[in-house]
């Protein structure tokens, strides 16, 4: 399945971690995504989707080094000598030279001398892989950029990890560091608490993951019309992660967002809520969204009302077939918020 670039931002903006995350997850992508913050950088590569390696520059021989001291416990061969030997070969060349996924080599090499297998190689990424994402969650800005044809160079893969799963157990992480250090007050006396509100805690450590769609934040006060205080925008997608990253991106105070999951019922919830736009997902398993568009222009209540396909497709013929069934837009997968806002708004506006 081909991969269309999540892009590039040198300058520095405000990052959402899972965003990005989001958006290389449910494209299936295939890729390297470096974030940078201008002293460090983390790097994480997919395959359709996949985790199959996440670093960070910060002390990269260092954090991989201690968790080899904690796997030769287990693995006498993994001794003071062969991670000396591991270091003098990777570490020093990548102070000289910028050789990409230089850690990731070491541990091919690990796996090619046969001091670890395949499986403990597979462990040993899960384990750095979450310490890296704890790291990269907790980032507010930076810059980023995906390359879809940098997907460890060739290299062997030992695992494909679930983003999902790994995000999970770094927000638990999270929120059990956040909980702690909430009940130590300053004077060092263990003390009882008031309980946190929900909302206090959600924006980092929600204990339902949401995965976004990669947004941009940095039109959202300048594009707001004037003409009406609030659009009821109706969007239909059998996945709940769009829908949820979706009414993220439309500001609330602006637009009440209606979420359908079940294209079947959507033509009974959209006469209900009567919406002034409707957002409709092209790839659905139990109705097409061409034929749900078609139904939707034949009933006389949405003649007129926009109707904008969302679609990872970019070809000619989707782009024909969406002009047939006369939707008013089409957008492509993925997107950012300012090209949601913009297409939502020529229409509205």
């Amino acid at each position: 399945m081909s991969t269309t670039p999540i892009g590039s931002y040198r300058l520095f903006q405000k990052l959402h971690p899972l965003s990005l995350l989001a958006q290389l997850t449910s494209r299936h992508a295939t890729g390297s995504l470096r974030v940078f913050t201008g002293t460090v950088s983390w790097s994480i590569y997919l395959e359709d989707g996949k985790l199959t390696y996440a670093s960070y520059s910060d002390k990269l021989f260092e954090r991989l080094d201690s968790h080899l001291r904690r796997l030769s416990q287990q693995i006498p061969s993994l001794n003071n000598t062969t991670r000396v030997q591991m270091r003098l070969m990777f570490e020093t060349k990548n102070e000289h030279q910028s050789i990409p996924n230089v850690d990731y080599q070491a541990i091919c090499w690990l796996v090619s001398q046969e001091y670890i297998t395949s499986v403990q190689a597979a462990n040993l990424i899960d384990e750095l892989a979450k310490e890296v994402l704890e790291s990269f969650l907790c980032l507010k800005e930076g810059s980023y950029d995906f390359d879809p044809e940098d997907s460890l160079n060739g290299l062997p893969k030992f695992c494909h990890l679930d983003l999902r799963l790994i995000v999970e157990y770094c927000q638990k992480q999270l929120r059990n560091r956040q909980n702690i250090k909430s009940s130590i007050p300053a004077n060092g006396v263990s003390q009882v608490l008031p309980t946190a509100k929900p909302t206090q805690i959600q924006s980092q450590t929600s204990k339902k993951i949401n995965f976004e769609i990669a947004e941009d934040r940095n039109h959202r006060n300048n594009q707001l019309p004037i003409n009406k205080t609030t659009y009821t925008i109706a969007c239909i997608d059998d996945s709940q992660t769009v829908l949820n990253s979706i009414k993220h991106f439309l500001d609330e105070n602006t637009f009440s967002v209606v979420m359908i999951n079940d294209p079947v019922k959507a033509l009974m919830q959209i006469l209900r809520s009567k919406p002034d736009l409707i957002l409709l997902d092209v790839e659905m398993p139990s109705l097409d969204g061409y034929e749900l568009c078609s139904l939707l222009r034949r009933h006389s209540a949405f003649k007129n009302t926009p109707i904008i396909m969302v679609t990872g497709r970019t070809g000619f013929i989707d782009r024909a077939k969406a002009k047939i069934v006369r939707s008013s837009g089409y957008l492509t997968k993925p997107f950012t918020q300012s090209e949601l806002l913009k297409i939502v708004f020529k229409h509205i506006g």
